[in-house]
């Protein structure tokens, strides 16, 4: 029998990608959240410039719901040590693995994980890394290394998230559908346009922020014939590396038929983007900036497709 919901119910709400302005900014506050309903909210808001991360319930070893941050740019599931410890799992000491990250890489513990179900999905026999912070109050990080034949259903207005088996379902009817590549073990990406810049978009549920790489910033400044308006801003990843960039508004991001106006990017060439081989063509990660104004949002990696709803006013 599953036990309760394990007990750590205040959460501070931090984004997986923290935008650091420079000296002229002031950063709005970060609330403090006390979880009262029966049930984990799966789409909880940061407060932070309304945008939402998707909270996916998971039970481990039985115990749970755990919420996991369900991130689609990262590749390893993740829980941190607070969170293993309440549950009881033993560390092993005597194998590290290299954790890379959006702005660095380092090395980490793990445990070994005999059951984890997602929704109706049963994984046995993991090995999961530990971290020090997921996201700032989750409990970890759930990766797309366990969704490959999935559909992953998130209603943003409703605040409901569904992780099924696809079963090869067309878009509903008002929904663009775009098809989905993949990067390097299972992260998905798509061809957007920002202006009239043709770009290779991640779509990254776990960045609060969209950041696009120099080579971007070079193309849309081409575009316009004149210079980006840019303020300083520093990237901090789930490693704790920290990189410098730099923001502007950017014209209408377009993905298939969906169009999101008023958008800032920050450009900084990333190490992930180095890792991927990403730093010689227009390249961003979509973040839940661009993803939250989204009415719905599906991701079906067996049809490999993006199916979404723009929100109406």
């Amino acid at each position: 029998m599953r036990s309760p919901r394990l007990a750590r119910l205040v959460a501070t709400l931090l984004p997986s990608v923290v935008v650091a302005g420079g000296a002229e900014s002031i950063a709005p506050p970060v609330a403090e959240v006390l979880v009262t309903a029966p049930e984990p909210k799966y789409v909880a808001p940061t407060l932070r410039d309304r945008i939402g991360r998707i909270w996916a319930p998971v039970f481990i070893e039985g115990q749970g719901p755990l919420r996991l941050v369900l991130d689609t740019g990262a590749t390893t599931v993740a829980l941190t040590r607070d969170a293993a410890t309440l549950l009881g799992l033993r560390l092993d000491r005597a194998r590290q693995v290299q954790l890379r990250g959006t702005t660095g890489a380092s090395l980490v513990p793990q445990v070994e994980v005999k059951q984890l179900e997602i929704g109706d999905f049963l994984v046995e026999n993991q090995r999961i890394i530990l971290v020090d912070d997921a996201f700032g109050g989750a409990d970890g990080v759930l990766a797309t290394r366990l969704l490959s034949d999935r559909r992953i259903y998130v209603e943003f207005r409703k605040d409901r998230i569904e992780i099924t088996r696809s079963r090869n379902q067309p878009a509903p009817l008002g929904f663009s559908t775009i098809p989905v590549k993949f990067a390097a073990r299972q992260v998905p990406w798509v061809e957007a346009w920002i202006g009239p810049v043709k770009v290779k978009a991640i779509i990254d549920t776990g960045a609060q922020q969209t950041i696009g790489n120099v080579a971007l910033r070079v193309a849309l400044a081409a575009a316009r014939r004149r210079a980006i308006e840019l303020r300083d801003e520093g990237v901090i990843g789930v490693t704790g590396d920290v990189q410098e960039g730099q923001s502007a508004a950017v014209p209408t991001v377009r993905l298939g038929n969906v169009q999101i106006s008023h958008a800032r990017v920050n450009f900084v060439d990333l190490h992930i983007f180095e890792h991927w081989r990403m730093l010689d063509e227009p390249a961003m990660l979509i973040g839940m900036d661009v993803i939250g104004v989204l009415d719905t949002f599906i991701l079906d990696y067996r049809r490999r497709e993006l199916q979404l709803l723009p929100r109406r006013n």
